[in-house]
């Protein structure tokens, strides 16, 4: 096993819970913002979802309506991904894969127009009420929505657990740079974990 992958923090405890990062049909499907390697990641995704579905909290990346719409920099990145806006994709493009979107209820799903989940309140509430200490992060991408709901989850005070098969990037190199920063910067806040540990953990 690589060095500083491993729950080094012992088991997790009843209050952890699952956030899943925008496993959706605009990164899995043939599209502008195509991720590769989020078919090989699902299965495990399913697994501790499926495991603990009352406790799953699924965010999903909601693309403004066209660039226009948009002010800074977001404005430039529409521009530069004009067929990722609401005007151009398909309907349902923005769903959930369906075998996620059928843990939801009990699971719940919040919505972000930008790459962090924690600028509205409703998932930190949620959270709070569920007792939460504990957060086990899955979903896409590894070195984008991950790295700004991980560090998030760090700022407010959370065990984060990364699942090492459980979290993909479209590009190799940034996710293997993401997962040394974790390691090796993180250590006392971050642990990463393939799923079969975590599951083996998660009572």
């Amino acid at each position: 096993m690589k060095r500083g992958v491993g729950l080094r923090f012992g088991d997790l405890g009843e209050q952890t819970a699952h956030v899943c990062v925008d496993v959706q049909r605009l990164f899995h499907e043939e599209t502008d913002w195509h991720t590769p390697w989020l078919g090989r990641i699902l299965p495990q995704v399913e697994r501790i979802a499926a495991a603990h579905p009352a406790r799953t909290a699924f965010t999903r990346f909601i693309p403004a309506a066209n660039a226009q719409s948009c002010s800074g920099t977001w404005r430039r990145y529409y521009e530069r991904w004009p067929d990722m806006t609401l005007d151009r994709l398909e309907p349902g493009m923005v769903d959930l894969l369906p075998s996620l979107a059928a843990l939801a209820p009990p699971a719940r799903v919040f919505d972000k127009t930008t790459y962090s989940p924690w600028l509205e309140p409703d998932l930190q509430a949620h959270l709070r009420d569920l007792g939460t200490d504990t957060l086990v992060i899955t979903g896409g991408e590894t070195d984008i929505c991950v790295l700004a709901t991980v560090l998030g989850a760090v700022d407010r005070g959370y065990r984060v657990v990364i699942a090492a098969d459980g979290v993909c990037s479209s590009a190799d190199e940034t996710h293997d740079a993401m997962v040394t920063l974790y390691c090796s910067r993180f250590g006392e806040q971050i642990e990463i974990a393939p799923t079969d540990e975590i599951l083996r953990a998660w009572p």
